[in-house]
C-alpha cells in the first residue's frame, strides 16, 4: 500500500471514504496521493478562534479543547507513510514523558522531546502493527526508555517483515519488548497517569490508554472518528472489537476526547451518537 491510499491501514469503513488533514489550526480534506503533514494537534498557544476542527465533507465542527489547557504537554505527530498518530505526553512540572506509538519519523519525535526538555520514561505501543511500532527500537536507543506492549501481540512482532511487505516499506528489524501491560495497570508521565484498557479485536493485544483526570483516551486503532478498527488482519475479530467497544470504551464519559490511531480527534459522546458501527438500532 502506498502513501496515496485514502483509508488508514487500521481503519474499517462502510460506504464513503473521507480524506483528512490533522492540523494545528484547522482540518481540511486533502487531495488523494498527498500525505498528511500536520503537527501539534493539541492547539497549544493557538488563539481561541483558531482551535482545531474536525471536518466531515464540508461541515466543520469544533472539538472541545478545555482539557488541553492543563500542565499536560501533549503533541501528536502523524508519522510514517500511513500517518499514525504518535502522541508525546509530558508533565510541564517534572518534564517526565511517555511516547505512544512511535511508528516512524523518530527524528521529528525527538525534536518535540527536545523542544519541551522532556525525559522519556516509557514507550507504549497500542498494538504491534508496523505503522505503530516501527520506530520503537530507534527511540529506545535514543532515550533508554523501556518499550511496553500487551503480550498477546508478541506473535505479530515476529511478522514485521511480512507486514512491511504488505505495505511496501523496509522492515524495522527486531523489536524487543521490555514489559507487557494490560487492564488493571497504569503508566505515567509525571503526574499524568493513564489506565491501561485491554481492548482486543483489531489485534489480540490491542490496548487503549485512558487519562481520567484529563478525560482523554489514546485509542490506537480500536476506535476512529466515524469508524472502528479493521478486523480482517491476523488477530482481528469483529466480535471481540465490538465487545471491547461496547463494554469498555463506551463505558467512558461522553466528554472524553478520543485520539485515534489515525485521523482527527473525536469524543466518546460523538461516536456513541453517530458512529455507524456503534449506534444501536
Amino acid at each position: 500500500m502506498s502513501t496515496a491510499t485514502t483509508v488508514p491501514w487500521g481503519q474499517l469503513t462502510i460506504a464513503r471514504q473521507f480524506h483528512w488533514r490533522v492540523g494545528r489550526i484547522e482540518l481540511k480534506p486533502r487531495p488523494v496521493g498527498r500525505p498528511e503533514t500536520a503537527r501539534d494537534i493539541n492547539g497549544r498557544g493557538v488563539p481561541p478562534f483558531s482551535r482545531p476542527l474536525r471536518e466531515v465533507g464540508t461541515v466543520a465542527r469544533e472539538l472541545p479543547l478545555s482539557r488541553y489547557n492543563t500542565p499536560m504537554i501533549h503533541e501528536i505527530l502523524p508519522v510514517g507513510p500511513l500517518q499514525c498518530n504518535c502522541s508525546i505526553i509530558g508533565d510541564e512540572g517534572t518534564h517526565e514523558a511517555m511516547v505512544i506509538d512511535p511508528g516512524d519519523d523518530i527524528e521529528d519525535v525527538q525534536a518535540v522531546i527536545r523542544k519541551h526538555n522532556l525525559q522519556v520514561k516509557q514507550i507504549v505501543i497500542t498494538h504491534a502493527h508496523i505503522d505503530h511500532v516501527g520506530g520503537a527500537m530507534k527511540l529506545r536507543a535514543a532515550t533508554g526508555a523501556p518499550i511496553l506492549l500487551n503480550q498477546n501481540d508478541y506473535a505479530l512482532l515476529k511478522m514485521l517483515d511480512v507486514q512491511a511487505a504488505w505495505i511496501g516499506m523496509p522492515s524495522p528489524g527486531r523489536v524487543d519488548i521490555d514489559r507487557s501491560v494490560t487492564t488493571g495497570e497504569t503508566v505515567a508521565a509525571g503526574s499524568h497517569t493513564a489506565s491501561i484498557l485491554h481492548t482486543p479485536g483489531h489485534t489480540e493485544g490491542s490496548i487503549c490508554l485512558y487519562f481520567p483526570a484529563e478525560q482523554k483516551l489514546i485509542a490506537g486503532d480500536t476506535l476512529f472518528a466515524g469508524s472502528i478498527g479493521r478486523t480482517d488482519l491476523p488477530g482481528g475479530s469483529m466480535q471481540k472489537i465490538l465487545h471491547s467497544l461496547h463494554d469498555t470504551v463506551l463505558a467512558l464519559p461522553d466528554e472524553t476526547v478520543v485520539v485515534p490511531g489515525h485521523g482527527p480527534l473525536t469524543t466518546i459522546g460523538e461516536e456513541r451518537e453517530s458512529n455507524p458501527f456503534l449506534v444501536k438500532r
